[in-house]
């Protein structure tokens, strides 16, 4: 079971280590044991985890390995990091799991490549071998990293062929979600902008928008675009397909968008519309410059705004 991280206030495990130079074999497997830690390093021999029981007693557990090695190591124990803040060692966190993510996408695509009938055994045992290199890395997504639900959604395509049916979408009234607070991930990208413009444009006008790292840290909040969850990435779709699916709306140019997000998100070129990976890079390029969380969303539902009213009129 993954163990998520605590939030504000949260602190730091710091490994600081040296080896003696003729104990390669010994650095190497260290190496190895700290990267299924999902730690990060920082510096030569200083490798970050959050401070959590379980990665303290398996730091606790390396630093003794490192002085069996005939090393020396330290552990400790850090409220604030200079020249790293939270957002940026989360922000490093994530890129790493988004790597692993990214790599377990492209072999789950490389496997649906159409090549014969897909419901034999040999194909289930390499679906079951992706799924549990999912799960591993799930392990050690401490912050729940952005690409963990296009990973999932690719492998939650593959195994859609080997079913019959698929369960009817039971759709939604709008007008249970009025003047709601709509809670998602810091550090928005274009599923998630995306789906906070549909929200407040055809689904709840009112709506607020809170931004946490754990779906259900806002009290009545409504958790959108996380790796689990009602409004999330659910077998081909992307977020905003679900909420146009689950809320029944029927709309050509909205339809459009959802293509764009999809491939821009997805990465499958399934409708092979380039537009979004254009919007996506700009949204990016704003958090880059250091714009806040509300304002992304701000920016980017006026580009979409434009893109909404140019598809309109085709």
């Amino acid at each position: 079971m993954k163990q998520n991280c605590p939030g504000p206030n949260r602190s730091w495990l710091l490994l600081l280590f040296s080896l003696p130079a003729t104990h390669r074999t010994a650095r190497v497997a260290l190496w190895r044991k700290l990267q299924k830690t999902g730690a990060i390093q920082i510096k030569t021999s200083t490798y970050l985890l959050p401070d959590t029981p379980a990665q303290y007693e398996l730091f606790l557990w390396l630093a003794k390995q490192v002085t069996d090695y005939g090393g020396d190591s330290t552990l400790i124990r850090a409220q604030q990091i200079e020249g790293l803040s939270d957002a940026k060692i989360v922000g490093l966190f994530n890129a790493a799991r988004d790597d692993e993510y990214a790599a377990l996408a492209a072999a789950a695509r490389k496997l649906a490549e159409p090549r014969g009938p897909k419901r034999d055994k040999a194909f289930a045992d390499e679906i079951e071998k992706l799924r549990k290199t999912f799960r591993t890395i799930r392990e050690i997504d401490f912050f729940d990293a952005p690409k963990a639900h296009v990973a999932e959604s690719q492998l939650d395509r593959l195994e859609s062929a080997t079913r019959s049916k698929m369960p009817t979408v039971v759709r939604l009234q709008a007008a249970r979600f009025q003047g709601r607070i709509w809670v998602t991930r810091p550090r928005p990208e274009l599923d998630c902008v995306a789906c906070a413009w549909l929200i407040r444009g055809f689904i709840d006008p009112k709506a607020t928008f809170a931004f946490a790292l754990e779906a259900d840290a806002v009290p009545d909040g409504i958790p959108f675009d996380y790796a689990h969850g009602e409004f999330s990435h659910h077998g081909e779709d992307c977020t905003f397909e679900t909420l146009l699916a689950r809320f029944g709306i029927a709309d050509k140019a909205l339809s459009k968008i959802g293509e764009m997000v999809h491939d821009a998100d997805l990465e499958d070129e399934k409708f092979r519309r380039p537009e979004g990976i254009g919007l996506d890079r700009i949204l990016k390029g704003w958090a880059k410059r250091g714009l806040s969380d509300e304002e992304i969303l701000a920016h980017g539902a006026t580009c979409l705004d434009g893109l909404y009213a140019f598809l309109r009129r085709l």
